[in-house]
């Protein structure tokens, strides 16, 4: 179980430091918005692209990818069922079911791959499918929900072209898929500036945890309890019934499989909700809340399964 500790001892440690922070004023009153439209717009978009740039896309046509496709597809699809039964609005829906489905596979996924399921590109089908797909979709319907689906058809239309994560995500499958190799002199100051990308989001969240209210409370209760049950348990279930059930998946397949869809919402989910002015109370609580549930869980999951 180290692995897992470890993970969540690594993010709860920067998240602490982000909280600290907030307290004593040090970044400003602007200091969480600066840090989150550094990940947004600079720091998450080279991460992006130097991840995908270098990445195996044959991940693509395994059936651990299929298995998270379809997970993700299944939780994601109930929540916006809900959603939209419940007036929630594209954007807050659009949040919640990221994060009922879209896993801490960065910061959290790759420790715990290492530890747990002792190889860390057993996380690339989640991470890969996410970067490519579910990212470029989420925050194309955010930009069309909110400030970007105003205007002139055409610009509508480039509105995945004109995002700076799904610029980041595709540009790094095209040269990942054209064989190319990015030279060192380019490549190198990108890796330096993506490094900044997990701190500067679970710092930020740190931040906006700082003067806020107790989780589980208020409107979002219930849209937080459906995603953080969602999460914790609906996708690692799901997950394990395809795998076992239609995959034909037994041992480590199957282990790591279910281990990864059980992480907890993805941190970087906050900075999409900040960027967009939406689903901001959401995020946080789900992330919080999935974070705290998913660890035994996860230790569950690795004692059933291991």
């Amino acid at each position: 179980m180290q692995g897992v500790l470890t993970g969540f001892a690594v993010i709860a440690v920067v998240i602490a430091v982000g909280y600290v922070l907030g307290v004593r004023g040090h970044l400003g009153p602007q200091g969480r918005e600066v840090l989150t439209k550094l990940a947004f717009h600079v720091a998450s978009p080279a991460l992006l692209f130097t991840t995908l740039a270098t990445a195996d896309l044959s991940v693509v046509f395994s059936s651990r990818l299929l298995v998270t496709a379809l997970s993700t597809a299944a939780v994601a699809g109930l929540f916006i069922a809900v959603g939209v039964a419940r007036h929630w609005g594209a954007g807050r829906t659009t949040i919640g079911a990221l994060c009922s489905g879209y896993v801490n596979s960065g910061n959290l996924g790759i420790p715990i791959a290492v530890y747990v399921l002792g190889d860390a590109s057993l996380v690339a089908p989640v991470l890969l499918f996410q970067l490519v797909l579910v990212t470029p979709v989420a925050v194309t319907i955010l930009d069309l929900s909110g400030g970007g689906g105003k205007g002139p058809l055409w610009r509508r239309l480039l509105t995945p072209v004109r995002n700076p994560i799904a610029v980041g995500s595709l540009a790094g499958v095209a040269v990942a898929a054209s064989g190319l190799r990015v030279p060192a002199p380019v490549m190198d100051p990108l890796t330096l500036i993506g490094n900044m990308s997990v701190p500067a989001v679970l710092l930020a969240f740190g931040i906006g945890l700082c003067g806020s209210t107790m989780p589980l409370r208020g409107v979002e209760r219930r849209p937080v309890l459906l995603a953080v049950a969602l999460k914790t348990v609906g996708q690692p279930a799901v997950a394990w019934a395809l795998a076992a059930g239609v995959f034909g998946l037994r041992g480590a397949r199957l282990l790591d499989v279910v281990v990864t869809s059980a992480l907890p919402a993805a941190q970087n989910l906050y900075t999409y909700a900040s960027t967009y002015g939406v689903g901001e109370r959401l995020a946080r609580d789900a992330i919080l809340v999935s974070t705290v549930v998913s660890v035994p869980v996860l230790v569950g999951v690795a004692a059933v399964l291991g």
